[in-house]
C-alpha cells in the first residue's frame, strides 16, 4: 500500500511538472503554431494594398473588390486562430482583426464614394495600429521565461 501511494505521488509530481508551462512559453508556442508572423505580415501588406487602391481616385470598383476581398479573407483567417494564451494579446488582435475586417467591408462597397473611401482608410489605419500594438505585446510577453 505504501509503495502504491509513493508511486501515485511520484506520478502526480511528474505530471504536474510536465504540465507547467510559463505564460511566455505558451504564447511562443501559439505564435509558432498559428504562423502569426507570416499572417501578420500578410495582413499588413493587404491593408497597405487596400489603402493604396482607396487613395487612387481612378481605381475602379472591381479593383477595390479584389484587394478588399483578399484583406477580408485574410483577416477572417487570422481571427480564426484566436484566442491566444495571453488575454491582452487576444484583445488587441481581436480588435485589430475586427477593424481590418470592417475596413475591408467598407472598402469593398466604397466604389467612387469619397466619404466611404475615407471611412475605409480610417478603419484600416486603426486596425493596422492595433496590429502593431499586438506585435509589441507579443514581443514583450515572449521575452521572459
Amino acid at each position: 500500500m505504501k509503495r502504491r501511494l509513493i508511486g501515485l505521488l511520484a506520478a502526480g509530481l511528474l505530471l504536474a511538472a510536465c504540465g507547467s508551462v510559463s505564460a511566455a512559453s505558451a504564447l511562443r508556442s501559439w505564435v509558432s503554431q498559428s504562423a502569426f508572423a507570416r499572417g501578420s505580415a500578410t495582413l499588413h501588406r493587404d491593408a497597405s494594398h487596400a489603402a493604396t487602391t482607396l487613395r487612387t481616385a481612378s481605381a475602379s470598383a472591381f479593383q477595390l473588390h479584389t484587394v478588399c476581398a483578399v484583406l477580408l479573407v485574410d483577416s477572417e483567417s487570422a481571427n480564426a486562430s484566436l484566442p491566444t494564451p495571453d488575454d491582452q494579446t487576444t484583445t488587441l488582435l481581436g480588435k485589430a482583426y475586427d477593424l481590418l475586417g470592417s475596413g475591408a467591408n467598407v472598402c469593398y462597397h466604397a466604389g467612387s464614394n469619397a466619404a466611404h473611401r475615407t471611412q475605409a482608410l480610417s478603419l484600416l489605419e486603426a486596425g493596422s495600429a492595433r496590429l502593431a500594438q499586438a506585435n509589441l505585446r507579443i514581443s514583450a510577453a515572449t521575452a521572459g521565461g
